[in-house]
């Protein structure tokens, strides 16, 4: 066995999803898919490109996988499908090379280039939808996600043809999750099963031999749903099986090179939800599974990192701890300035707290992105001295989650699992209210900072609540509205209001802040609630 070595600081790691196969008109060349891929991280903080390899079908010819485009026949759903795949086809029937080219690429511009392996990626859904529930089938590339469809069925896949659905799937209802878990990921393999655990590896070592990758990562959290529910933690050996399996395999091949050969996993967010989920960090620490741990969401960005409890699981070993940034679209809202302006100050203040909890480094996933979209953040948030006067937003863990009855319904269920906002707003008996705790990160004077506080169904003229910030009594905020400050919108109100006090310094510390609210008056016209929507900390430097 050669000797252990720790991965070198990489300051950030993107994941690409392969999505740049699609990019360019079809048949791509490897020099467009090249260009498309790296030209968001070039010359920015990416130490390390971790590059989707494929999630059933292999994006490779192979003995013993069938290739992308062949659960369909090469009669693709949409022209993105079709470039995605035939692209990819085209690349190999021409002899080409195109997974050692990307890490070539990649290694001139100073990265590590790493294959990632989706562990039970589950992207499939209803052919045959309700009526009206698929309005946007046509309108947009994206039109799966858009619409409001059912999760595909096990009793449908037999009479199915969708992309990725392999027939050896339908040929296995019986290896699926199927009624023992939400219907969403119904359609999932159940990892209990052995065959699918050595089809699995199988895929794994294949997808390994296509490029001197420096090393894996095995993408559990697409998606985050392995054995049935309730059974998470005591079949968590089986998980640990497949681990064990890989760690065997990049040792094998790190022996033939002659140089370390890394495995990095993408994990749930809290030690919590991996031990629900059946991932057990501390047994894969403990036997030296892995070399990096990428704590996440299942389903966007989840700010509840336990990022305390992940370091004293690896702390004495050399695995760095890598938490991950992915989409912002669970806490939309129309706010007092533009969403994309907001997202960037969100985005760098979680980045902020999670270097002062011990992060080795950032992880972006689901940025899709061209040269110029995310630089702002690629070139910033890949060091702690690089934030230091950007704005920044520091906000209460929001924890609203898919509705039940809608497509992707319990795909979150193991994301942001202690979230305090939205929440009603009642009265008590103590006259006592909500508890919200707030990141702050800045140790700068030369800010203006303020803390903004979105209420649902809030009427200006009489609802009056009470606001108390580590311990000190606010007073009267400011009360705006996002219509009135939306040139585009006729309206001067908003059914919401945003509750915005000018903050001092003083009252702030790095750490938790705790936020109190009580209800004083209401306005007895209303017949529903205030709730609370958002909790917010703007931090905003001059220039």
């Amino acid at each position: 066995m050669l000797p252990a070595m720790a991965i070198p600081a990489y300051g950030i790691i993107y994941n690409w999803d392969g999505n740049p196969l699609s990019y360019s008109e079809c048949p791509q060349s490897v020099e467009q898919l090249l260009e498309k891929t790296y030209a968001p991280i070039r010359d920015t903080q990416v130490g390390a490109h971790f590059w989707c390899i494929g999630e059933h079908e292999a994006k490779w010819p192979s003995p013993d996988f069938p290739m992308v485009g062949d659960s369909v026949g090469r009669a693709y759903e949409t022209v993105w499908n079709m470039r995605k795949a035939e692209s990819v086809r085209a690349m190999f029937e021409r002899g080409e090379d195109p997974y050692g080219e990307m890490v070539r690429y990649g290694h001139d511009l100073g990265m590590d280039v790493w294959a990632s392996v989706r562990m039970n990626d589950n992207h499939f859904w209803s052919l045959n939808p309700k009526e009206g529930e698929v309005s946007n089938r046509g309108k947009n590339p994206l039109w799966w996600w858009l619409s409001t469809r059912q999760p595909l069925s096990v009793d449908e896949m037999s009479s199915t043809t969708a992309s990725y659905l392999t027939q050896q799937r339908k040929d296995h209802p019986e290896w699926t999750l199927g009624d023992s878990v939400e219907p969403w990921v119904a359609t999932s393999w159940n990892m209990a099963i052995a065959q699918v655990r050595e089809l699995r590896l199988s895929y794994i070592a294949e997808a390994l031999r296509q490029a001197e990758w420096d090393g894996v990562e095995l993408d559990w959290q697409r998606h985050g749903f392995q054995l049935p529910n309730a059974d998470g933690y005591r079949l968590s050996y089986v998980l640990t099986d497949l681990q064990r399996a890989v760690r065997a395999l990049a040792e094998e091949i790190a022996q033939e090179r002659g140089r370390p050969f890394h495995v990095a996993v993408r994990v749930a967010s809290t030690l919590e939800s991996c031990r629900r989920i059946g991932y057990d960090i501390e047994t894969w620490a403990r036997e030296g599974l892995c070399d990096l741990i990428v704590p996440g969401g299942n389903s966007g960005t989840d700010p509840d990192i336990d990022m305390g409890g992940f370091r004293e699981i690896i702390d004495g070993t050399d695995i760095k701890l890598y938490p991950g940034l992915d989409t912002d679209f669970r806490l939309r809202a129309k706010r007092l300035i533009p969403h994309q302006r907001w997202s960037e100050a969100w985005i760098r203040g979680e980045c902020a707290k999670l270097w002062d909890h011990g992060a080795d480094g950032m992880y972006a996933f689901n940025w899709h992105a061209t040269a110029e979209t995310k630089r702002g953040l690629l070139t910033t948030v890949g060091s702690p001295e690089t934030l230091a006067e950007a704005d920044k937003v520091y906000a209460a863990l929001h924890g609203e989650h898919a509705p039940k009855g809608s497509l992707r319904h319990g795909a979150d269920k193991h994301d942001r699992i202690r979230a305090e906002t939205p929440v009603t707003l009642h009265r008590t008996l103590t006259d006592e209210g909500p508890v919200f705790h707030l990141p702050f990160h800045d140790v700068s004077t030369a800010a203006t900072i303020e803390l903004q506080v979105e209420i649902e169904h809030f009427s200006p003229s009489a609802d009056r609540v009470e606001v108390q910030l580590n311990g000190t009594a606010l007073g009267e905020p400011s009360v705006r509205n996002a219509a009135a400050e939306d040139p585009d919108d006729p309206a001067t109100v908003s059914e919401n209001s945003w509750l915005v006090w000018s903050l001092d310094p003083e009252l702030l510390s790095i750490g938790a802040q705790e936020l109190k609210v009580r209800l004083a008056e209401r306005d007895a016209r209303l017949g529903v609630p205030l709730v609370i929507r958002h909790v917010e900390i703007h931090v905003e430097y001059a220039g």
